[in-house]
């Protein structure tokens, strides 16, 4: 028997060996050495952490903020991979990386603040998605790559990884790409594993939350390759990442000139009305009167099936639009004709109280369909916004503001048909079903900025 015990100790030390020679030989390093929390150091909260079975187990309590266990060293460039279960569809966590920690937050308590991991085993889906906690809220919704949303498995231990190169963040469920973003905000930062607050429910108390395997990377870094049909959130103005670049994605406004717009019915950019400085295109306020001072401007292309991005910002009161399909040959006064997606002040606009159940409000598709929004997900005029446009082969159309889907529809299907006839649009005989046409921004007579206005051509 003492023979056997003896073969089997040496057997496990032999796994141990082969193993932290695996890690080495693949360039990565354990952060958890699966017997002690050696490294690590609880913040902001009092939730519990505990190593048991080789495994870090976090457990919800009552009456504490967000609690985190975070490395004491801080990483910049790095590719992190763990295991990570979750037991409860009510629980939610997250993994911290190039995060910082505000000792004066939360009363003394100290506040984590930087970009998470998010855990979500809720009905929403949203593993794999990327938060700025304490901060920007979010940054990367996994709306954005829906067929990621599925990726996640409660109750079983998930793979997870997140790469860090530079100013590109990548994130993986399983093995599936889940989100991708490009950002300069913190290029370093400690990581942190998060057992999130339950405030004082105490049907909540106990759960649990594991961690296991978790390593890094941070020399010799090859960034994995992302699907092209993945959106890429870049929030470096003007610009085109490689990635992007890669998909097809292009830009309609370079920040410096007026290179690829013209005036709507013109056969040139407005000599006034509009102003391109610091990478900002902007129509200028002429007192609401629309298409009286610059008017709109168009593209001098014309795009079938395209997924398009752009960002806005509105100032107080400001009402205009980004229309698409837009062909040129209603030879309207005023603003041309096409499908809008709206811009506009909610709150103090009358636009926004005008049409039907809110149909001419910020992201709705103007006059025909209202956008399901969350005040959540809208930032405050004076701060930039973004929208996007997606128009699929089979003339399926999606509108999304700040990541999230907040309307769809089929173009030339019986209920577009039958919207369009209750609309200001039924004048115009086929109104929204031209094959192709330009993009539009509109003069509608308050100053409204847009940037990084890019395209991909969808086949």
């Amino acid at each position: 028997m003492r023979t056997n015990k003896l073969l089997t100790t040496f057997a496990a030390f032999l796994c141990c060996t082969f193993a932290t020679m695996a890690q080495k030989s693949d360039g990565f390093t354990p952060l958890f050495n699966g017997k002690t929390l050696d490294g690590w150091k609880k913040l902001a909260g009092s939730a519990n952490y505990i190593v048991e079975n080789g495994m870090i187990t976090g457990t919800t309590v009552t009456g504490s903020p967000n609690t985190f266990l975070a490395t004491e060293k801080e990483y910049g460039d790095f590719i992190l991979e763990l295991e990570v279960k979750i037991e409860d569809s009510t629980s939610n966590s997250g993994i911290q990386f190039r995060s910082h920690l505000d000792a004066s937050g939360n009363n003394g308590l100290g506040k984590v603040f930087g970009y998470q991991y998010e855990l979500d085993p809720s009905a929403r889906k949203w593993t794999g998605g990327i938060y700025d906690e304490s901060r920007r809220d979010w940054l990367y919704p996994l709306s954005l790559n829906a067929p990621a949303q599925n990726a996640f498995k409660q109750g079983v231990f998930n793979k997870i990884r997140i790469e860090c190169i530079g100013h590109e963040i990548k994130t993986w469920v399983n093995n599936i790409p889940a989100a991708y973003m490009v950002d300069t905000v913190d290029s370093k930062g400690f990581i942190a594993l998060q057992v999130h607050s339950i405030g004082n429910n105490e049907q909540l108390k106990g759960e649990k939350i594991y961690w296991k395997n978790i390593r890094i990377k941070t020399t010799h870094l090859t960034g994995a390759t992302f699907p092209a049909n993945i959106y890429v959130l870049n929030n470096i103005p003007n610009s085109i990442c490689p990635g992007e670049q890669k998909a097809g994605w292009k830009l309609l406004f370079d920040g410096v000139t007026s290179n690829g717009w013209r005036g709507a019915y013109k056969t040139s950019f407005p000599e006034n009305g509009w102003q391109i400085k610091d990478g900002i295109l902007t129509v200028l306020s002429s007192e609401g009167k629309e298409s009286m001072n610059g008017g709109d401007i168009v593209t001098t292309a014309e795009f079938s099936a395209f997924d398009l991005s752009f960002d806005f910002k509105l100032t107080p009161g400001a009402n205009s639009g980004l229309k698409y399909f837009v062909t040129l040959t209603e030879n309207n006064k005023g603003s041309a004709i096409g499908l809008e997606f709206q811009l506009l002040d909610d709150v103090l606009h009358p636009d926004a109280k005008l049409g039907r159940d809110g149909n001419r409000t910020l992201a709705s598709l103007y006059d025909l369909i209202t956008a399901a929004k969350q005040t959540r997900f809208i930032h405050p005029i004076g701060q930039w916004n973004t929208g996007r446009i997606v128009v699929y082969p089979n003339n399926h159309v999606e509108h999304y503001l700040n990541g999230i889907k907040v309307l769809e529809y089929d173009r030339g299907s019986k209920n577009f048909k039958d919207l369009v006839a209750i609309s200001k649009y039924n004048v115009w005989p086929n109104f929204g079903e031209a094959p192709k046409g330009h993009i539009l921004l509109q003069d509608h007579g308050n100053e409204v900025s847009f940037r990084s206005i890019k395209i991909r051509q969808l086949q």
